[in-house]
């Protein structure tokens, strides 16, 4: 199915649903603890465990109220009905600031950089170039990745001010570049002057097609979100890829920022991917008990997510009918985000997912927005107040029912940190970690690197670190039953 607005009538109240009514006024000082309450009760995916949630817990309006007088606020109320652990739920004060993904833009000289620790001090560190912006500043001045800089303007580096000037000191600075042996910093002549302009980032990193013996293996650096704003950009680079005759996918995003994202935007994703499943379940939901069953009587197709074959009316996918896929997760321990292991998830029930980096989080459950109306969109809802609950309501699983609350082990495993003396060119079989992979893909054997940081360096900070965005978990749109 298609994670589109539906719109549901009834005929009757569903009693299964909810044990109070609404056939008196609610008092005002409690019509948003009242939308707590009732929200979380007939959607909240951990309801069942949550005794105050419970149909049985109050038997009437009146001892329902008693209840909710009894927290000083909403959001206590909210964080009180919560089950312990859960990170994810969220109350929203002003359903206004809810909004999608912008493009990604920022204020850069496009130099992004790890720092480890000078192994000669306790003081100084050492920066080094993980990858150059395209079309930044950065871009236009002699600096590659693999170069070593010790200081800027004159001042070296240190623990303790690397960050204020690196990150929030002068918009244009100079590098002071240095060699570094593996043991000795050498400062040399070079020096590089670099200026934060304002920054859209390209939809891809990048693209190019590899020839390993009789393979076309298309290798796509991607850094962004998984938003609806790069999904048409995301179509013309499998275009280029299925033009080329790709037949193996590898996908990079060991400098990915993460993020949540919905399920309408992971699926032509897939489909990109794929192609030959057209039609068949790419993901299913799996609500509270009540929810759950409401939906398999009167709306089952609701539960299912299929392989889409186009992105809007006008944009077919692009497919490239793959029957493997190389997903690398490397970098800074970044174990994917919820939208990309909902995405391996989803197809390892049709194709080869093959995971190269870390062990995966586990984000296997989705969540909705809720509105203070009696369908909880936000059409009549209700003008009184701004909040908005965030919940989780589901899990996912895949066609084979299969679903992954304890994440994916990587079938390659990779070091924490790229190695700061052997960081090779990107895109190239210099790179060791690409290099790792075009070997697995080659030999069918995954060889992992067991000699991970010989030198014991201090990793210390990766420029990508602070931009990964807080993830929320995977969003869905859809309307529900009246359930109040």
């Amino acid at each position: 199915m298609r994670f589109y607005l539906r719109v549901v009538y009834f005929s009757i109240l569903m009693a299964t649903f909810a044990s109070c009514s609404k056939e008196y006024e609610i008092p005002q000082e409690l019509v948003v603890h009242d939308f707590v309450w009732k929200g979380l009760n007939a959607y909240y995916l951990y309801q069942d465990q949550v005794e105050d949630l419970s149909d049985r817990r109050f038997s009437s309006d009146q001892e329902l109220n008693t209840y909710l007088s009894s927290f000083v606020d909403y959001n206590s109320l909210f964080n009180n009905l919560l089950v312990a652990g859960d990170v994810k739920s969220t109350l929203v004060e002003d359903y206004n600031t809810i909004s999608e993904p912008e493009l990604r833009t920022s204020f850069t000289n496009g130099l992004e950089f790890g720092i480890i620790a000078d192994p000669n001090s306790t003081t100084n560190v050492l920066g080094y170039v993980t990858h150059i912006l395209p079309n930044s500043d950065a871009a236009t001045k002699n600096i590659i990745r693999g170069e070593y800089f010790y200081a800027v303007d004159g001042v070296p580096l240190t623990r303790t001010n690397f960050e204020s000037i690196l990150l929030n000191g002068s918009d244009s600075f100079t590098l002071n570049m240095a060699n570094f042996d593996g043991i000795t910093i050498t400062p040399y002549a070079k020096s590089v002057l670099l200026e934060k302009l304002d920054y859209t980032y390209p939809a891809t990193f990048l693209e190019k097609t590899i020839s390993v013996n009789t393979d076309n293996i298309g290798y796509l650096m991607y850094n962004n979100d998984f938003s609806k704003n790069y999904i048409n950009d995301l179509n013309n680079s499998f275009l280029n890829f299925k033009n080329q005759s790709v037949n193996e996918l590898i996908l990079d995003l060991r400098y990915n920022i993460g993020s949540d994202g919905f399920v309408k935007s992971i699926a032509p994703i897939a489909s990109m991917i794929t192609g030959q499943f057209q039609d068949e379940v790419l993901v299913k939901e799996e609500w509270n008990s009540k929810a759950q069953t409401w939906f398999l009587e009167n709306q089952p197709d609701s539960l299912l997510m299929k392989f889409p074959s186009e992105i809007s009316q006008t944009a077919t996918i692009n497919s490239l009918n793959l029957t493997d896929i190389y997903i690398v997760l490397n970098g800074e321990n970044f174990t994917g985000s919820s939208a990309v292991e909902l995405l391996i998830n989803s197809l390892k029930a049709h194709i080869n997912v093959h995971i190269i980096g870390n062990q995966t989080a586990g984000n296997n459950t989705g969540s909705i927005t809720l509105y203070n109306s009696e369908d909880y969109d936000f059409d009549l809802k209700n003008e009184t107040h701004t909040v908005a609950l965030q919940p989780v309501v589901l899990s996912f699983l895949n066609n084979n029912d299969e679903t992954y609350a304890n994440g994916f082990s990587p079938d390659l495993d990779l070091c924490a940190n790229e190695d700061v003396l052997d960081l090779g060119i990107l895109g190239e079989t210099s790179d060791p970690i690409l290099n790792s992979v075009l070997n697995y893909i080659s030999s069918g054997t995954p060889i992992s690197n067991n000699n991970c940081n010989p030198n014991n360096y201090e990793y210390l900070f990766n420029s990508i670190t602070p931009q990964r965005i807080t993830d929320n978990g995977v969003f869905i749109e859809q309307n529900l039953p009246n359930t109040n």
